[in-house]
């Protein structure tokens, strides 16, 4: 391969992640809302009361404006795979492209399906089959959700294939050890019970502006107790899922987990870091102390990290270095032994194209002693394996603590609407209306840590990002770069305009 354009491979990632960060703005509501409408809708359907029937219609209509605005940004997400990292799609399409084809033939056509029936569907078929549409499309939504994960998962631990040295390919050996790989179903679960939360608290803002404004206050009640609910239950298990997902990073991507814990060296009894600030001088190697200010809660990290106190939990030092009284190769000798694979991989080429068989043979059995290195070869230093501490442990925390804002949110209200007394008080509901903005941050910064953690790597220790974009000029990308920026604000401004018409507007018919 030849001399890396780092301008190209930085304006790419800045391309994919402006894409994927719009995109993300839509999709927690559409993995939330469509249960929210779901549950609404079944309430109507067993009370017959025409106030829930208006309250479910109005939330669908929010609901259906974000679907849209959702579907267009996504479709720009997947295209880019094969505008911009063209090398990355030819080497892992068979894998990466599987569940992508399943999301699409199954999980997309099933909520576009029932899709026309929920919304223009009121009136023209039974209640029953209606409120079934329904449920369909809150499944199929989240159907999809799984699917893309199942892709991104695979992407952070890959599992269930192997590297064809003929092709130069990532081919699939077994495609339910990639759908059930512990990275995968920990990401799905996270992720969707995550905008479970978002969405509660885009209900409860919306009420709470209602009850502010002393309008639609029995509508708006009703919406909080469903959404609290909801949102409360959502939150205890985003708190599950997100433990589980940081226990598979300590196996899968130790690395990942020392920079967003701010660890640099490892150690047994570990401590986590509740608060701290850190050194924006300290570099991997010097003595410098890590942070310039910390609260620690004792043992916890290595209680969470290997469901064990005693536990040693690796640090950036140890991993980038080497440490042999815990048996970690650093990533030093690593790329040592992925510089051989490379070679002995153009070796094999090259006695393959000249018929020399025997030659051949020995060049792919060297490769074979090496080859779960092969990703590593094509790193320039070993510094180069670790990803943005500061911005991978800042991202980590907020998200961490807003998080807990949310769960204190959500099971206030439910307290309050419960009481009954929820509109007089007037210090929790601009909290309210602050939760679902707040939620936004919070759900970014989680991809943030998701995908900033496990930099350099497209495929986590097989391929980094550097050798996976397409040849491309910068100029070309860089001028699609700010024309999605463009469009994209452009569309984001289109539904909160709409949207805050259509709250402004309110449910019919609702007192």
């Amino acid at each position: 391969m030849g001399e890396i354009d780092l301008l190209l491979v930085n304006w790419s990632r800045a391309q994919f992640a402006l894409t994927a960060m719009y995109h993300w703005i839509f999709v927690p509501l559409t993995l939330g809302l469509s249960f929210l409408c779901a549950f609404f809708e079944t309430i109507y359907v067993r009370t017959g009361k025409q106030e829930w029937k208006n309250l479910t219609k109005f939330w669908m209509t929010l609901f259906g404006i974000n679907f849209a605005i959702g579907v267009a940004t996504g479709i720009i997400l997947e295209f880019e795979f094969g505008t911009n990292w063209s090398r990355y799609s030819w080497m892992v399409g068979d894998i990466f492209g599987a569940p992508l084809a399943i999301e699409g033939i199954v999980a997309f056509f099933l909520e576009a399906t029932f899709f026309a029936v929920m919304f223009f569907g009121w009136n023209r078929v039974s209640k029953g089959f209606h409120l079934f549409s329904t449920w369909m499309v809150a499944i199929g939504s989240n159907l999809s959700a799984l699917w893309i994960l199942v892709a991104n998962g695979w992407m952070q631990f890959p599992v269930g294939m192997h590297f064809n040295p003929e092709a130069a390919r990532f081919e699939m050996l077994n495609f339910w050890e990639v759908l059930f790989s512990p990275v995968a179903v920990a990401k799905f679960t996270h992720t969707t019970s995550a905008g479970f939360v978002v969405s509660s608290l885009f209900v409860i803002t919306v009420s709470s502006w209602y009850l502010l404004k002393g309008r639609h206050i029995l509508m708006a009640k009703r919406s909080i107790l469903v959404a609290s609910v909801f949102g409360l239950l959502s939150f205890f298990y985003v708190a599950m899922t997100g433990d589980e997902s940081a226990y598979t990073n300590a196996s899968t991507q130790p690395m990942k987990l020392a920079a967003y814990e701010g660890l640099y060296d490892g150690e047994r009894k570990a401590d986590i870091v509740a608060i701290g600030v850190l050194n924006p001088q300290k570099k991997p190697g010097d003595d410098r102390d890590p942070f310039l200010f910390e609260v620690k809660i004792p043992y916890l990290l290595s209680l969470l990290a290997n469901r064990s106190i005693d536990s040693f939990v690796p640090g950036i030092n140890d991993l980038l270095y080497g440490n042999e009284q815990e048996g970690i190769m650093g990533i030093d000798r690593m790329i040592e032994r992925g510089r051989t694979a490379v070679a002995d991989l153009d070796t094999f080429k090259v006695a393959k194209q000249a018929g020399d068989d025997q030659g051949a043979a020995t060049a792919l059995a060297r490769f074979d002693e090496n080859r779960d290195y092969l990703g590593y070869g094509y790193l320039q230093n070993p510094e180069e394996g670790v990803p943005p501490v500061q911005t991978s442990f800042y991202a980590f925390h907020i998200m961490v603590f807003l998080a807990l804002y949310f769960g204190f949110v959500c099971a206030a209200y439910l307290y309050f609407t419960m009481k009954d007394t929820i509109e007089q008080k007037r210090w929790l509901l601009p909290l309210g209306i602050a939760s679902f903005f707040l939620a936004m941050i919070a759900g970014q910064a989680g991809w943030v840590v998701a995908e900033v953690g496990r930099q350099p790597w497209a495929i986590q220790g097989m391929l980094p990002v550097t050798t996976a974009t397409s040849n491309l000029g910068v100029g070309s990308v860089t001028a699609t770069f700010w024309m999605f920026a463009v469009i994209f604000t452009v569309l984001l401004l289109a539904e909160v305009k709409i949207m805050v018409r259509q709250i402004k507007k309110g449910p019919e018919g609702a007192q």
